[in-house]
Parts: structure tokens; C-alpha cells; sequence
């Protein structure tokens, strides 16, 4: 049985129609979107490249129909900005092997040696598609695929002349620095060419830089145990930030609770474990600066299970865009490069020094390892593999820098050897010496006595 899909078919030649193409939906109902895109790309480009796009945009909208969630939700792509994001940002790690990681108003995509060649048309075609979407009024939004924030830092820096507050004047004039021949990409998610490579965080004081940034800029208890948790349990931010009363109630220690993880589409398949410090801090916050902003005053015991873990300050579910104007004023503030999920990183980098520490055997080393791999939900195992290459590396070092240390040493006895032989040649030469001058002397005797 065919799976339902996303699918085009060629208008038969004796159907008079203004539709070259039609797309249909899972449900093999004419999807005009899609139809209309093709329809517009066929003129402004070839017809070839056209299809192309459309080839690349029709499993994405299959599986936007059939496996999307944002919030416990299907996602429509006229739905909210922030959630085609999510859903795309799924997509691309999901169905396309790619590594997402986000940078300020924008995602990083990487390819990995696993990712289709297509990735970068197939952002492409999906930022034209709501190009198009908006300008015929059928999309009500931003187009999700552009970086507001960025078009308007670079509006601002090529507009902007010398003279503060004051247009730009003629480039006849010779008074103002050329622009730029090329701005730089408007694009939400921005593709980096090169595979993607974990960030090897090996500051073990890094925790304690950020809780001190923030209390540079005074965070309440609830960005401090966030930024705990991150450190603690390697989580992503999300998973952290949307968990409920009930996702901590159910496990069996104040130390841990569950939580989804990318792909999951909300279902709580893992667990995080954190410290006893930071379960005082945690019920502290519930039982405080929670309490007071929630509705019906509620303390821990009387929460219901699907109440949110944190909430704003007056009272809504808390989220990472809220949470974040905290975590990256601190940043700004102290001058620390630190973007939250680097967090993660740190922690993996920690988790694996402390595996190759401990382990007295390969075998203990594997299964920790494994161990490691199943915490982190990771789906594909070589992920692991590029943090190996770091020790690796670093277990090269070591060894080198052993036998250069070795080297040396030997070369100081044997240097301490020749001084020593040299000493004991001239020892010998001058006791020769000594010799030839009292056999002179004894001659010179024998002589006087004739």
C-alpha cells in the first residue's frame, strides 16, 4: 500500500486550464499553494528549475501533513512563523540529516556526511514559496524563512551615512564609505558548507562564568536554575523551559525529570538528572516567585500535573524567547560568546573526560559510552564520534609531548656523559703531563750526576 503523499500531475493536453501543473494533497485534493508556486516559478525561471523547486518542496509538505507538532499540534504552513520554524528546524534534522544550531536571531544548518545535496534548494524553494504566499494575501505573516533582525541591522548600516541621523549623501559627494558590494543573507536558517563539528568546551569554570554573569544583571531564581539545568543534565533550552509540574512529579527522585526531545513530537521519552543544589533552588523558586505569579497562589503539592514548570511574570507559560532577552543580556553585559545550547556542548565534553577517567578498561569505556549515547537520545551514534576525535587528538598530545620530555632527559645524559668523558680525558691528559715533566726532571738528575 502507497503511503499518502504529496504528488504533481501534467494538465492533459484537451483540459483547457491556466495550469500547466497541478499539485494534490495527501488526501488527493488539489493543493492550489503549491500549484500556484510552480505556476509563478515557471515563468520567472525555467520550467526545469521550476520542478526542481517543486521536487523539493512536496516531502516537506508531506511530512509537514503527517508528522509535524509544535505545541502538541499538527502544523499548518500558514500557521505562525515560529511555528514553521520549529517545524522546519525538525524537517531539516529529522528527514535531512542536518545539524541546526541557533545564533542570535538566526539558525546555523550544517550538512553531515548524511545530508542530500539539496539542502540549500530546498530553503530556497520554501522562502520563494512565502514570498510568493504573502504576496498574493494567502499567507498573513513575515515570510519565516528571513531574519527580520538581520534585514534591519543591514538596512540600518547601508542607509546610515556619517553624518548621525542624517540620510545618506550621493555617492558623487566622495563624503561617505561605499557600500558594500553584497549584504549579507537575509535567510532565518543560514547553511554553513562544511560538515557540521560539535564546539569542544573544555572550560571547566564555564558554569560559574554564566551564573555570574547573570547575577551581573540580577536574574531571578528561575533564569539561574534554567541556566543549572543546562549545564547539569546537557538539555537543550526547550526541553527544559516547557516542561510541566507533572514532568518533574512523576519521576521517583527530586533529582530528575522527563522530558521530549527533537523528533519526539512532545512525547516525554527522556529523562534529565541534576544536583541536589539545584532541586533546593528548583522547589525554592515553585514554592516562591512562582507561587506569586500564579493564578490561584498554588504551592508545589496542590499544582496539577499540566501546569507549567515556569511561568512568566505575569503568569503565562514561560518561553525561549522570553527566557532568552535574559540569558543574552548577562551575555552581552560580561562579554562572554556563549549561545545556550554551547551548554550542551560543555556538558558532553565534561561527560566524556570524566568516562576516560574513571575507566580502567575499553570495555568500561564502551559501555559508558553507550550509556552517554542513550541519555543524550542521540539517533545516529557517529555524533559521539567527533567528540572521540577531540580526545583522540588530545591522547596524541599527551603521548607527544611524554616523548618529548624523553628526548630531553636523554639528551641531558648524554650531554651530562660527554662532560663527564671530557673531564676524564683531560684528567688523563694531565697526569700525563705530569709524568713527561718529573721523567724531564729525573733525566736532568741522571745528567748532573754524570
Amino acid at each position: 500500500m502507497v503511503s499518502p503523499r504529496f504528488y504533481h500531475m501534467y494538465c492533459p493536453k484537451d483540459v483547457v486550464s491556466r495550469y500547466q501543473l497541478l499539485v494534490f494533497d495527501t488526501q488527493h485534493q488539489p493543493f492550489l499553494p503549491l500549484t500556484d508556486f510552480y505556476h509563478d516559478c515557471s515563468v520567472r525561471i525555467s520550467q526545469s528549475s521550476a520542478l526542481s523547486y517543486l521536487k523539493n518542496l512536496l516531502p516537506f509538505f508531506t511530512w509537514l501533513d503527517m508528522y509535524s507538532n509544535y505545541e502538541g499540534n499538527p502544523v499548518r504552513w500558514h500557521d505562525t512563523p515560529s511555528a514553521i520554524r520549529v517545524a522546519i528546524e525538525d524537517y531539516l534534522m529529522d528527514e535531512m540529516a542536518c545539524k541546526v544550531r541557533e545564533k542570535d536571531s538566526f539558525h546555523f544548518v550544517n550538512r553531515t556526511h548524511k545530508s542530500p545535496n539539496t539542502v540549500n534548494r530546498f530553503l530556497s524553494a520554501l522562502k520563494s514559496f512565502y514570498k510568493l504566499m504573502i504576496q498574493l494575501h494567502h499567507y498573513s505573516y513575515l515570510n519565516p524563512l528571513i531574519d527580520t533582525k538581520s534585514v534591519m541591522y543591514d538596512y540600518r548600516n547601508q542607509t546610515e551615512g556619517v553624518r548621525t541621523g542624517k540620510p545618506r549623501m550621493p555617492n558623487i559627494a566622495g563624503t561617505e564609505y561605499p557600500l558594500p558590494h553584497r549584504r549579507l543573507t537575509d535567510s532565518y536558517f543560514k547553511l554553513v558548507n562544511e560538515e557540521w563539528q560539535p564546539k569542544i568546551l573544555d572550560d571547566p569554570h564555564l558554569p560559574y562564568k554564566v551564573y555570574q554573569a547573570g547575577k551581573q544583571v540580577n536574574w531571578s531564581l528561575r533564569e539561574t536554575v534554567i541556566a543549572r539545568l543546562l549545564f547539569e543534565t546537557g538539555a537543550r533550552a526547550s526541553e527544559v523551559i516547557e516542561v510541566t509540574i507533572g514532568d518533574y512529579r512523576r519521576r521517583k527522585s527530586f533529582q530528575e525529570l522527563s522530558t521530549f526531545t527533537k523528533g519526539s513530537y512532545g512525547r516525554r521519552i527522556k529523562f534529565l538528572r541534576f544536583s541536589k543544589d539545584t532541586v533546593k533552588l528548583l522547589l525554592r523558586y515553585i514554592n516562591t516567585e512562582r507561587k506569586s505569579v500564579d493564578d490561584l497562589n498554588r504551592h508545589f503539592e496542590t499544582l496539577p500535573d499540566e501546569a507549567p514548570l515556569f511561568l512568566t511574570g505575569v503568569g503565562t507559560p514561560f518561553t525561549y524567547a522570553a527566557w532568552y532577552y535574559h540569558w543574552n543580556k548577562a551575555m552581552k553585559k560580561n562579554q562572554l560568546k556563549i549561545n545556550p545550547h554551547k551548554t550542551r556542548h560543555w556538558f558532553v565534553t565534561t561527560r566524556l573526560h570524566e568516562i576516560y577517567n574513571i575507566s580502567m578498561t575499553e570495555t568500561e569505556i564502551a559501555k559508558r559510552k553507550n550509556e552517554l549515547i542513550k541519555y543524550m537520545k542521540w539517533k545516529q551514534q557517529a555524533t559521539i564520534n567527533v567528540y572521540e576525535h577531540y580526545f583522540d587528538e588530545e591522547k596524541c598530545r599527551e603521548a607527544h609531548d611524554k616523548m618529548l620530555e624523553s628526548m630531553a632527559k636523554k639528551e641531558k645524559e648524554y650531554l651530562h656523559h660527554k662532560e663527564k668523558k671530557v673531564e676524564k680525558r683531560n684528567d688523563n691528559l694531565g697526569k700525563m703531563t705530569i709524568s713527561i715533566e718529573l721523567d724531564k726532571d729525573i733525566q736532568a738528575l741522571f745528567n748532573g750526576l754524570e
